[in-house]
């Protein structure tokens, strides 16, 4: 219903009618099946204009623009997911039904396509030998190792822990045993939880921040202390309301380490993979490289020298007035490259350099580097880099001079400021995997092996750039990492550069295969992106910190700052 105003003689009135009878009745116009169904909203949020749908003719070749849901993404990956000989067949026909040669305006230009694929060099790297618990060295078989039967190389002690429950429906005290029996062969100390809450039923429909808060207050009442971990169940495995919140609660105003799980086919395989996180996320370490724990790194293992990964996560389409997150990962306990922290901060929106990562006020800068140095200072024995490793993810070539003005300019600066006589050398990376290139074996319909490089024919002839495909491709066609160095003053070799890049693949924490981008990259979108999923826009601290934001370009509108994480959480892995 809306209300209509009309003519009625000399006067106006307002009537309240149907779109159905507004279009029968004013318009003349015959609807043979509107009665029954909903309308199409062609309006705005504040002035809605509708018509029935059987008026509506779908124009076809239109770009749809707004974010998808979770179905839709899952169909559009599987439909679009091909083997690499499928891919090939696909690319072959569609270059003969193109019929480049016959095209007038390429034969203008003098431009040929050729007909077969173009034929390069490439070459495997080794898989670098892995160290597990009790001294036990391994090599990873196919870009794949199995934990089972092997001990984490520094494990967590899990104590004064408990398991809350919303609302999933999952026998809590096997889960437990099962989970602690796992924990065991892998090397782990947990003890049995203080308590098992469950939610009241007569919350399940109560306001996400309500079921929240509620659940804190049982576990005041029932716990003597704060825990020092949390297992949570969730009743849904995707996009659970009750996630965001209760990761907010834990991180940012209790410094609570959590865990959540939607229990749906749990193993011990399962089991397995979520202890990694835990025991991550609690301090320790799983793996780590050979020549890591040998402090037999070359380059990086003899200077000390601190790892970066960055990155900007934007709002899903139709959010384009929702704050972009950038996070900063950083390295510690050097010589190690397996063990990272985050620190995270908004910006405005669709904004990819970052902005704050020095950002001076009076003396002192408040910026994200200058958390990561210092960090990095104390738990690498009192030691300052002398050399740091940019990774940069998300920005195309256009913005290559930006990443070398803009945000290294401002990392130099960080530097300067907590010393002006301490002078790093840098080194800048741009990883790229938005893009459109592929890698066949010639002789087989299987993707190219893990550790597959290309730095030759396809690379820029006078740039410092080379592919990789570090992990194993099990679905679909491999899709290699386009590495471009934008700046080096370590002075890394190629085969240098490449070798190391290819070992970072092998440190990320949460899973047992070699992934494909390096792991600095792939914490600092887990950082950007978890963070992004616990906070509220609409409702934010305006505490001004390093996890926080609020730095906006020139001219920009205010852009709300995060609440600051607990100092209990901050320099864990609590992204893992």
């Amino acid at each position: 219903m809306f209300p209509l105003r009309r003519r009625n003689g000399d006067t106006t009135e307002t009537v309240e009618i149907t779109v159905y009878d507004y279009f029968v009745k004013n318009r003349g116009i015959e609807l043979r099946y509107s009665g029954n169904l909903p309308c199409i909203n062609a309006g705005r949020p504040k002035r809605p204009t509708y018509f029935p749908v059987e008026l509506c003719t779908l124009v076809p070749l239109q770009r749809y623009t707004k974010a998808l849901s979770t179905m839709q993404r899952t169909s559009l990956v599987e439909k679009s997911r091909q083997k690499p000989h499928e891919r090939m067949s696909t690319l072959n026909d569609a270059l003969k039904r193109s019929n480049y040669d016959a095209d007038p305006m390429l034969k203008a230009c003098g431009i040929q396509i050729a007909q077969n694929f173009t034929q390069i060099e490439g070459r495997v790297l080794p898989a670098p030998k892995l160290k597990a618990g009790n001294g036990e060295e391994f090599f990873a078989r196919n870009g794949r190792w199995n934990i089972a039967r092997k001990k984490l190389i520094r494990t967590s002690s899990v104590k004064r822990w408990s398991v809350v429950n919303f609302s999933a429906r999952c026998d809590l005290r096997g889960l437990v045993q099962d989970l602690k029996r796992v924990a065991t062969g892998m090397g782990l100390e947990y003890e049995d939880p203080h308590t098992v809450i469950e939610e009241s039923p007569s919350l399940r429909r109560a306001p996400v921040a309500r079921r929240v808060e509620e659940m804190f207050a049982q576990i005041k009442a029932k716990l003597p202390g704060a825990p020092l971990f949390l297992l949570c169940l969730l009743p849904e495995r995707k996009n659970c309301e009750v996630y965001g919140p209760w990761k907010k609660k834990c991180l940012a105003d209790f410094g609570i380490v959590t865990q959540c799980l939607a229990p749906q086919r749990v193993n011990d395989q399962y089991l397995s993979n979520l202890l990694l996180k835990i025991n991550a996320k609690l301090g320790g370490l799983n793996t780590l490289l050979q020549i890591e724990a040998a402090r037999a790194i070359p380059i990086v293992g003899k200077v000390p020298t601190i790892i970066l990964g960055m990155d900007v996560s934007h709002g899903q389409p139709g959010q384009s007035d929702r704050p972009s997150i950038a996070a900063v990962v950083s390295s510690r306990e050097w010589p190690l490259i397996s063990k990272y922290r985050a620190t995270v901060h908004t910006q405005s929106p669709k904004q990819e350099m970052m902005a704050s990562l020095f950002k001076p006020r009076g003396t002192e800068d408040d910026g994200l580097i200058r958390e990561s140095l210092i960090d990095f200072y104390t738990s690498s024995g009192k030691r300052k880099p002398d050399q740091v490793i940019i990774f940069r993810d998300g920005v195309s070539e256009s913005q290559f001079t930006q990443v070398i003005n803009i945000e290294l300019e401002q990392i130099i600066e960080a530097c300067k400021c907590l010393d002006d006589k301490w002078e790093p050398k840098f080194t800048v990376i741009v990883a790229q995997k938005n893009h459109h290139t592929r890698f066949f074996q010639t002789n087989s319909p299987e993707n190219v092996p893990p550790g597959t490089v290309v730095d030759k024919q396809v690379c820029h002839p006078k740039n410092f750039d080379f592919y990789m495909c570090a992990h194993a491709g099990m679905i679909g066609t491999s899709r290699p990492t386009h590495y471009h160095v934008l700046h080096d003053e370590i002075g890394f070799s190629g085969d240098e550069l490449q070798e190391f890049v290819h070992s970072l693949s092998y440190v990320y924490q949460r899973s047992t295969t070699a992934i494909s981008v390096a792991a600095p990259i792939a914490y600092a979108h887990l950082a950007a992106a978890q963070v992004g999923t616990f906070m509220k826009f609409d409702d934010m601290s305006d505490t001004s910190s390093s996890q926080g934001g609020g730095h906006t370009s020139v001219g920009s509108a205010p852009v709300p700052e995060l609440p600051r994480l607990h100092e209990k959480v901050r320099s864990s892995m609590f992204f893992c």
